[in-house]
C-alpha cells in the first residue's frame, strides 16, 4: 500500500474464485478493487468509516464508468491507483487505474462520481471536501 505512479495504489492479488467462464476477472470485481482502494486510501489518509458515521455522513458512489483494456487472470498482481478530484459542488470524482504488475498494462480505467450524504436529511453535503480534511490526519493524500 502507498503511492505508485499516479498517486496512491494498492496491490491485489487475482483469485481463482474472482474469474468467469473465460477464465478472466469477472466484470463485478474490478468495481470491488476500485472500492477497495477508495477504502484504503481513506484509512492511509488517517479515516475510518467509523468517524464518517460519528460525523452523520456516509460516502455515495452516483455514478461509474468502467473501461475494461486488457484481461486479468487468476494469479496476476494487479496495483490499483485512487485519485480524489474535488470541485466545487456536492460531489467529486475518482479516477481509478488496475494495472498488471509484471508488465505495468492498464487492465481497466474507473471513473466515479460521489459525495457525502447527511446520514439523517438523506441528501448530500456541500463541500465534502472540508468533511474529509477535518478528518483526515494525512488530507494531503486526498489532496485537499
Amino acid at each position: 500500500m502507498g503511492a505508485g505512479r499516479g498517486g496512491f495504489a494498492v496491490r491485489v492479488s487475482v483469485r481463482g474464485y474472482e474469474t468467469d467462464s473465460q477464465g478472466h476477472l469477472n466484470s463485478s470485481v474490478y468495481l470491488q478493487y476500485a472500492e477497495h482502494a477508495r477504502w484504503s486510501l481513506l484509512q492511509a489518509a488517517g479515516i475510518q468509516q467509523s468517524d464518517l458515521l460519528a460525523k452523520g455522513v456516509g460516502p455515495v458512489t452516483l455514478e461509474t464508468t468502467v473501461r475494461y483494456l486488457r484481461e486479468l487472470r487468476a494469479g496476476d498482481e494487479a496495483e490499483v491507483t485512487c485519485a480524489f478530484v474535488w470541485g466545487e459542488g456536492k460531489t467529486f470524482r475518482m479516477e481509478q487505474e488496475i494495472r498488471r504488475v509484471d508488465d505495468g498494462a492498464v487492465a481497466a480505467r474507473v471513473t466515479a462520481v460521489g459525495g457525502l450524504m447527511d446520514l439523517t436529511a438523506r441528501k448530500l453535503v456541500g463541500g465534502p471536501a472540508e468533511y474529509f480534511r477535518a478528518l483526515a490526519g494525512e488530507p494531503g493524500l486526498l489532496g485537499v
